[in-house]
């Protein structure tokens, strides 16, 4: 997937995370810019003409659900993968639908970057869990679920989930729970 004409543009709000991330992959033969905010990422997406990008799920500012579809409008043949420190199947599932090519779990290292992009297309063979989600999981992925339904709006995912909103908050501020 590397050749010296690839451009990679990672959207994401933890600036130390993108100079990681940015230094790792330039190391490793990619043309690279970086994006710390929706608006900055589709000027640059525009200026640069990116054949890849990693987006942030939960850019400070906005969702990178909703830039997803922006972002591709403007480079139409860019690959992305959706990176996130809150996975759900909700968004994995949303992210796909709009036109991710993979969807990736922090904390990922620009190995499992590469890998992503390498490994765009499905694997019938995945090994499928012996044991269902515990019901941490199971609540996560609802909350989830009803917070991408009311466009992340918290105090109408409070209210629909028949909860404070503080309680809301600090459940969310929680990173997810494995299996």
């Amino acid at each position: 997937m590397q050749t010296p004409n690839q451009r990679l543009l990672i959207v994401d709000d933890d600036e130390m995370f993108c100079h990681v991330l940015s230094r790792s992959l330039t190391r490793r033969g990619l043309e690279v810019v970086v994006a710390n905010d929706a608006d900055q990422a589709l000027a640059l997406a525009a200026q640069h003409m990116p054949t890849m990008a990693t987006l942030d799920l939960k850019l400070e500012n906005s969702s990178g659900l909703k830039l997803l579809p922006e972002l591709l409008a403007v480079v139409p043949h860019c690959h992305v993968v959706v990176l996130t420190g809150y996975s759900s199947i909700a968004t994995a599932v949303e992210a796909i639908k709009l036109g991710a090519v993979n969807y990736l779990c922090k904390p990922v290292d620009a190995d499992d970057v590469l890998t992503a992009f390498e490994r765009s297309q499905g694997d019938p063979n995945i090994e499928v869990a012996d044991n269902p989600p515990s019901i941490n999981r199971i609540t996560w992925e609802h909350i989830q679920k009803v917070l991408q339904e009311h466009d992340g709006n918290i105090s109408a995912t409070a209210r629909a989930l028949g909860m404070h909103r503080r309680t809301l908050q600090r459940k969310l501020q929680k990173r997810p729970v494995r299996h």
